[in-house]
């Protein structure tokens, strides 16, 4: 997979979580976190990953933003960049009890905090490391 197929990829997983966070159906109703104060639509999408209305609005963000980049070697590896760093900081934020609910206002804790150290990885690796130059033949 080349980096600007990541970019695709995560774009239409987050574009596919940020809709299923608002399906009651694949969102199961639970008390919010005493911390939180956007309880509108809280709820553990596919009974694991705690959501709330606002949670859904980033994961659209982040994938509305995959699908523009993967249209470009450049902005695909600026997305996987971005991706790396922001949810290295979500990761980090859902271990510190202050700051588990972004302020009050997205739930990062529970299984997300391992769910955006892997995507935060995975990121990093197309974002830092992968190198997609292109190799062109002079003959």
């Amino acid at each position: 997979m080349n980096t600007r197929t990541f970019a695709l990829v995560f774009g239409i997983i987050f574009l596919l979580v940020g809709v299923g966070g608002f399906i009651p159906g694949l969102t199961t109703a639970a008390s919010p976190d005493p911390g939180l104060s956007v309880v509108h639509g809280y709820g553990h999408e596919l009974g694991l990953f705690p959501v709330n209305t606002l949670h859904n609005i980033v994961h659209l963000i982040f994938g509305v933003w995959g699908l523009a980049a993967s249209r470009a070697l450049g902005a695909g590896r600026a997305y996987a960049k971005g991706v790396a760093i922001i949810y290295a900081l979500f990761t980090v934020m859902g271990l510190v009890p202050g700051l588990h609910t972004t302020f009050g206002l997205v739930p990062l804790y529970g299984a997300d905090v391992i769910l955006h150290l892997l995507l935060a990885a995975i990121a990093g690796y197309f974002g830092f490391v992968r190198n997609d130059a292109v190799i062109t033949d002079r003959a």
